[in-house]
């Protein structure tokens, strides 16, 4: 399969073959288009660009809400803002101005019923944002409620107080778990559904220095894997939906260690497969993906492996809805790379990329 290098403004608006669509975020201040609205092959998984928009500002993070069909950017910016969009044959339709999130530095954003919660990296806090029932932004039920996080890690020069990096629903809805680099824990949170307001019902404690940034669930909704900016670290927690609470169990490295004069090696994306045979990690500095098998149980990942990410500082990773192809948004080198998973082993082999300069995040619908 070869490389894709099309363009944004194709002439066909269609989604071919019965493929689906795919949005990528990008930074619009070092040169990226906003959000670019791309189609899937369904045979192949190439990218096809359709268009892109600059609606909102460096919208580094978007969730897709299916029920809905409305997707969401955030805005990392100083200000920090929500955009919601309506997908059309053309591309993308806003639903309305950017909405003011009541934080700074958004860098991750998703959806729990009528809210829209996103995570401020920069002023340390968590924002839950109103939703009408058509999923546009709804100024009229109010301002965002914001959740403040306190604390503080031994690095100075990252950890100096709190930097909420990921906020998203468990499996259950019960629950809402933001992870906080500055911090080093995990916070359960319950959402209150009348007034959207966010409260801590308890504080995960994990090692001292690692700068969580991301998890993922297990499909069996059992088990969490909480990846680590500061140290390429992987920790695996038990999670009980019915008590909220989140247990540290074990911790498996993501990289071996760097040989002098190597670049460090700074994760950042997880994802575990639909099956839950598999949990991958993008890694930048090292720029490779990472696979651990979970053939001895999902609290055991083992690391079978790394590839190149195909470009230079993946900064996320997502994997296509049958979790047959694997996506990594490289910010420096300007692409998307796509891979084909091995469904035997879980090894990623790479089978195009589009160019996408200063790409963010990929998200499917």
């Amino acid at each position: 399969m070869g490389d894709a290098d099309s363009g944004v403004g194709g002439t066909d608006r269609t989604v071919p073959g019965g493929g689906h669509r795919a949005w990528i975020g990008s930074f619009t201040s070092g040169g990226g288009r906003g959000i670019t609205t791309a189609t899937v092959d369904p045979a192949t998984g190439a990218l096809t660009a359709l268009s892109a928009t600059k609606a909102v500002e460096d919208p580094s993070y978007l969730a897709h809400d299916r029920r809905t069909d409305v997707l969401y950017a955030v805005s990392e910016t100083e200000r920090g803002a929500v955009g919601a969009f309506r997908p059309t044959i053309e591309g993308l339709s806003a639903l309305g101005p950017a909405v003011r999130v009541g934080g700074s530095g958004p860098t991750h954003l998703s959806v729990s019923g009528r809210r829209i919660l996103t995570a401020n990296y920069t002023s340390g806090s968590v924002s839950s944002l109103p939703l009408a029932a058509d999923g546009a932004l709804s100024a009229a039920d109010g301002p965002a409620s914001v959740l403040a996080h306190h604390g503080s890690g031994p690095d100075a020069g990252r950890q100096e107080g709190p930097h909420a990096h990921q906020v998203l629903p468990d499996p259950s809805g019960r629950w809402v778990l933001s992870v906080d680099l500055g911090t080093d824990s995990v916070r359960v949170c319950v959402l209150d559904p009348a007034t959207g307001a966010l409260r801590v019902h308890a504080e995960t404690a994990l090692r001292a220095g690692t700068g969580p940034r991301h998890l993922a669930f297990h499909p069996s909704g059992e088990v969490v894997y909480v990846l680590h900016e500061l140290d390429p670290q992987l920790t695996v927690c038990r999670w009980n939906a019915g008590s909220g609470e989140l247990e540290p169990v074990a911790e498996v490295p993501v990289a071996p260690k760097s040989a002098p004069g190597a670049p460090e090696a700074y994760p950042s994306a997880i994802v575990a497969s639909p099956d839950g045979r598999f949990v991958w990690a993008a890694v930048r500095g090292a720029d490779t993906i990472a696979t651990f098998s979970l053939a001895a149980g999902p609290e055991k990942p083992q690391l079978t492996g790394s590839v190149p990410c195909g470009g230079n500082w993946p900064r996320d990773l997502a994997a296509d809805p049958s979790g047959h192809r694997l996506y990594a948004a490289n910010e420096r080198s300007g692409d998307v790379t796509w891979f084909d998973v091995d469904p035997l082993t879980g090894q990623p082999r790479r089978a195009g990329s589009l160019a996408v300069p200063a790409a963010t995040c990929v998200v499917f619908g």
